[in-house]
């Protein structure tokens, strides 16, 4: 069976977590989470960057950071992942969502200042296969109303818009590095990118407990007390040292998986229209994090699925949409006209993509999926 998705290694991984190991320094904060938020601030111009046990964590240690509170609403879209919302559910917010533009199935920028009202405080732009949401229009939108700007970069590690690294362009960018992303921590994992620079002290403290532990540590205090509101935002060092392993490896893992994405575009073009292929705008640069098509219906979608099974290849679809989910109607609302947000996300089906997989494979997909619109 081809499977959809297979974590990256480069072959490091276990050198690494054994110096983690023989440092005695296991807790997080040690040699290799200074060197992978160094990586990071370096690479994507960051001012700080902190690594988190999970995406999830990043999201919900932003909106502590921004002081989310109950009745304030946030904005974002409804096609994304059940964390986008949660962290700001889970401070009392009303989430607000809005459609999907349905070439690139980011939240429709257009749609964003219809939705603000008096009680909202941020927008929660969501790069959809990292590809990157029209940032120029959110940040515009964002300073004319004063409301802050945390990007869900969970997918968008490596990907650009007009060459500023996703996550990197908001107030807060948040990643994953969850095993079915492009780079792993070796399951979960994830980091926050604080862009503000006010932001980074009180981030800090939040990441500690609410301690100014981070402060002890550099020398600054000569003890830590309890400070703030806060949480257990820090990951392993063995996380750490894994996620080391494949960022030092970046640029060919990025390589790799990008001519897996130009292959599959330029073999699956001849047999199926570029409105059903994934849209890739100017001025922006992706990581090849996903390749998906469209089918025509839900229930062409079942059909390609199970036609997929018998090749012996996986083909999930992706997320439910938020508003439609029990918790969704009770802790949000739709704002506008569900267009195309149901519709195009009942249509959508992911091809296997991962680093190192074999050409033979990707050779497999291809035929099988030739073979199915050659029979319809």
């Amino acid at each position: 069976m081809i499977p959809f998705n297979v974590p990256p290694k480069t072959g490091s991984e276990l050198k690494y977590i054994e110096q983690a190991i023989n440092s005695d320094k296991l807790c997080g904060d040690g040699h290799f989470s200074k060197k992978c938020e160094a990586w990071i601030e370096s690479n994507f111009n960051t001012t700080k960057a902190l690594l988190t046990p999970s995406c999830t964590a990043a999201l919900e240690l932003a909106a502590i950071l921004i002081d989310i509170k109950a009745g304030d609403e946030v904005i974002m879209p409804s096609y994304t992942f059940v964390s986008t919302a949660n962290a700001f559910a889970l401070r009392g917010a009303k989430i607000v969502f809005i459609d999907v533009r349905p070439d690139t199935m980011n939240m429709d920028e257009s749609l964003i200042e219809a939705a603000i009202t008096s009680n909202t405080r941020a927008i929660v732009p969501v790069h959809y296969a990292g590809v990157a949401c029209e940032m120029d229009t959110i940040l515009t939108i964002a300073k004319k109303y004063k409301l802050w700007v945390i990007e869900d970069a969970a997918q968008g590690v490596m990907s650009t818009y007009k060459s500023q690294a996703l996550g990197a362009i908001g107030h807060i960018g948040c990643f994953s590095f969850h095993e079915t992303k492009n780079y792993s921590s070796g399951g979960e994992g994830g980091a926050i990118l604080i862009n503000t620079p006010e932001l980074v002290e009180r981030a800090e403290i939040i990441r500690e407990k609410g301690t100014n532990r981070s402060q002890f540590l550099h020398g600054l205090v000569d003890k830590y007390t309890w400070q703030d509101i806060g949480s257990s935002f820090l990951p392993s060092e063995l996380q750490a040292a894994y996620l080391f392993a494949q960022l030092e490896n970046a640029e060919a893992i990025n390589n790799y998986r990008l001519s897996i994405w130009d292959y599959y575009y330029g073999e699956l073009s001849q047999v199926i229209n570029s409105d059903k292929l994934p849209y890739i705008p100017n001025n922006i640069k992706h990581n090849a994090h996903m390749f998906y098509i469209k089918l025509d219906s839900d229930e062409e979608r079942t059909e390609f699925i199970n036609y997929m099974k018998k090749e012996c290849i996986t083909t999930p679809f992706h997320y439910v949409p938020l508003h439609s989910s029990p918790a969704g109607l009770v802790l949000g609302e739709f704002v506008g006209n569900d267009i195309y947000t149901t519709h195009e996300s009942s249509k959508l089906v992911r091809l296997p993509m991962y680093f190192a997989m074999p050409h033979i494979a990707q050779e497999h997909v291809i035929n099988a999926v030739k073979g199915f619109f050659s029979d319809d």
